[in-house]
């Protein structure tokens, strides 16, 4: 097993406070969560209570002024391996990093107490219903006025959907120019703004994922994110972040399908000895070991670019596809290895392997990662001459 170099003491010392929380607040809530379609706002405000949401956030809002992103690795590691519905992670590293690094002074002293403390939970809305992870063929239009924009289209597949009180909602602000895009914050209760059904899904019962509606919703021009026609370059910006962070959730759930399989198969006997002593059981588990050591690595070492400024988005795109295929293959061997019961509900591994198949599709499909990679080797269509 890969030894990890990438923490020291006091990342483990908040580790372990994370467990103690996620073990009182988080997990004994997961069935209730599950059936329920969501996770409560209690949780939320309970997380900004101990100091987990928007860490970087500057003392005068409430944060600890605390840019390490490996802290947020540690609540990614002990939280979506076991409760994926709540997307502290989003709320952090993929929404609030809009907020921390490119809204106006103005904006982060409305929202930013708020994110903090978990009264204001954070979504983003960029995917729609016929463009998929086509950013530049995005329908939903704002349409400049005087003291505001009019924002009209629709969204869907947004995590944190139903709950989140602010939503940055992606929206082409020229007709002619499928770059334009503005970056607009949208807040709850705004009129033409409406939330869909929560929609249901094969995993991540407890992830609110709904459709939004915009219907000539007046977005006053303070809640305009930067340039409103350089949205896409602030948006490429951050996707490596996104996928970073998905990696250390792929990597992470992989990691408990492969403890719970140790012991499930060092438990489960058959013809008289344990199912972990057959030759196929051990050569599985050296298979996925050797693969998840892999992904750690990968993912170690982009973590250390990223903190150095030096992550590109071709690596960050290696990160994802890798290591959401190595998830993928991991909980399906594990699932395998647990025999009929691997299939019923009440083992964990069933759950993993539902959680497991959106990674390869959300951040960014594995298809789209290896068209940036590729793009990134030369090897690009538009260069047919």
């Amino acid at each position: 097993m890969l030894k990890r170099t990438i923490y020291d003491e006091e990342h483990e010392m908040f580790r372990r406070t994370v467990r103690g929380w996620a073990e009182a607040e988080v997990f004994p809530h997961r069935e209730a969560w599950r059936e329920a379609g969501s996770v409560s706002r209690e949780v939320w405000r309970s997380a900004g209570e101990n100091g987990f949401l928007c860490m970087y956030a500057d003392e005068k809002y409430g944060g600890l002024g605390l840019t390490d992103f490996r802290y947020d690795m540690i609540l990614n590691e002990e939280l979506s391996s076991r409760e994926s519905g709540l997307f502290l992670g989003l709320h952090n590293r993929i929404v609030g990093p809009y907020l921390q690094n490119f809204a106006s002074d103005a904006q982060r002293a409305r929202f930013m107490p708020g994110a903090v403390s978990g009264e204001l939970i954070l979504a983003i809305a960029m995917t729609e219903p016929d463009t998929g992870s086509d950013l530049a063929g995005m329908r939903t239009r704002a349409v400049e006025m005087e003291d505001h924009w009019v924002l009209n289209g629709a969204k869907t597949y947004i995590s944190n959907g139903h709950l989140a009180d602010l939503v940055l909602v992606a929206a082409r602000t020229n007709p002619d120019k499928p770059h334009e895009i503005g970056l607009f914050w949208v807040e709850a209760g705004m009129e033409g703004f409406s939330r869909g059904r929560n929609l249901k899904k094969v995993g991540l019962e407890s992830q609110d994922t709904a459709e939004l509606f915009f219907e000539d919703v007046k977005v006053p021009k303070a809640n305009v994110l930067g340039d409103p026609r350089m949205g896409f370059k602030i948006m490429m910006t951050n996707l490596a972040e996104e996928r970073l962070m998905g990696a250390v959730g792929f990597c992470a759930r992989a990691e408990h399908a492969f403890d719970a399989t140790m012991e499930y198969i060092m438990e489960r006997r058959a013809f008289g000895r344990p199912v972990g002593t057959f030759q196929n059981s051990r050569f599985k588990m050296a298979s996925i070991r050797t693969e998840l050591d892999a992904a750690w690595a990968l993912t170690d070492h982009c973590v250390r670019e990223h903190m150095e400024g030096t992550l590109t988005p071709e690596m960050a795109a290696e990160a994802k596809l890798f290591t959401s295929e190595v998830e993928g293959r991991a909980v399906d061997e594990c699932l395998q290895l647990h025999g009929g019961a691997g299939y019923m509900d009440e083992y964990e591994i069933s759950r993993l392997y539902r959680d497991a198949r959106i990674s390869r599709i959300y951040a960014g499909t594995s298809e789209i990662m290896r068209e940036i990679i590729g793009r990134g080797l030369g090897l690009d269509e538009r260069k047919k001459n």
